[in-house]
């Protein structure tokens, strides 16, 4: 099948406790170039069998979107390695993972010496509701396919899950503020100012 680019407007809801998660109604559309695994896989295999101006409910297992909730996942770091980030619980951090990719991790708790990161998705272990239309739908072009960006080169100065500002490494990697960054183990972390969880799968 020929790889499309489509844009959606969703909403998406806990589907267990009908909490709304993200919503992009009244906003831009959200496109992305199907069979390049740049949203959650169950949902793009609904969507590509959709046609333009349809609208669906698709209900996804965690298994086809963050996984399962992982125990082991949550780990204690000395404080000191956030020095310089004013932490608060809930709070999330960007870094990199044990394969260079983007992770997203969130402040459970911290006390004056620990601090109690969570590495699971913060949307691990849900079921999830998406109510979506899709608003277009077209070929790819080439430049598409082969760049993974829709728009192709003239549209790659950013992504939908960038991180921002500056990082400064001490040791292991980094770990900070929006603009600036401080030692994290042996990644990078760095907070940004709140946005979407990425509920269609912005990795």
């Amino acid at each position: 099948m020929s790889s499309k680019v489509i844009g959606i407007e969703y909403t998406l809801k806990d589907a267990k406790t009908g909490e709304q998660l993200d919503s992009n109604v009244g906003q831009a559309p959200l496109e992305f170039i199907s069979g390049k695994g740049q949203i959650i896989p169950g949902l793009e295999s609904k969507l590509i069998e959709m046609s333009a101006n349809e609208e669906a409910d698709v209900l996804v297992q965690p298994v086809d979107a963050y996984g399962e909730y992982n125990d082991e996942a949550v780990q204690s770091l000395p404080k000191e390695q956030f020095a310089g980030i004013e932490l608060t619980e809930g709070m999330s951090l960007y870094g990199t993972g044990e394969h260079g990719e983007t992770v997203q991790v969130v402040v459970k708790s911290f006390t004056d010496s620990d601090v109690t990161i969570d590495y699971n998705h913060p949307m691990a272990g849900r079921t999830l509701m998406f109510s979506v239309a899709i608003l277009s739908l077209r070929d790819a072009t080439e430049e598409e396919i082969q760049t993974g960006v829709v728009g192709g080169m003239a549209a790659m100065g950013g992504g939908c899950c960038g991180g921002g500002g500056h990082s400064h490494s001490h040791g292991g990697g980094s770990c900070g503020t929006e603009d600036h960054g401080h030692s994290h183990g042996g990644g990078s972390c760095g907070t940004e100012k709140p946005k979407s969880h990425g509920g269609c799968g912005c990795h």
